[in-house]
């Protein structure tokens, strides 16, 4: 057997490499296969990234702790059809719906007068 420096000349074949198989990205996202695909996504300690189901209508964001630890949110989204954007509720403004402030008091000394009856009846 042929020597190159330390290693044999066919050390290579003797020791194939599997290759790694990298995830599909375009313009800046990564795309997985289902939930299997994202929890096998190797993220760097301290980091987060956004992966995005190429199976299902799912964004995973997974991060990993100082100690390198992983952990997933899973976001299903859904898309809008046209712009049905959700309508805001109209403010009544009204001016009859509310009270003032002599009409506040004199409802104040009503429930007053109330409860200093129900006292009386109860003896306190």
């Amino acid at each position: 057997m042929a020597y190159n420096g330390i290693f044999p000349v066919n050390y290579n074949q003797m020791y194939p490499q599997v290759p790694q198989q990298a995830p599909q990205q375009s313009g800046g996202m990564i795309w997985v296969q289902g939930e299997a695909g994202a929890k096998s996504y190797l993220v760097a300690p301290n980091n987060t990234v956004t992966l995005w189901d190429s199976e299902r209508q799912t964004i995973y964001l997974k991060s990993a702790d100082a100690a390198g630890m992983p952990s997933m949110k899973i976001l299903d989204y859904s898309i809008r059809e046209g712009s049905n954007l959700p309508q805001k509720t109209p403010i009544n403004n009204k001016v009859e719906e509310y009270v003032t402030k002599d009409e506040l008091e004199a409802f104040r000394a009503e429930i007053s007068k109330k409860i200093e009856g129900f006292r009386e009846d109860l003896g306190a």
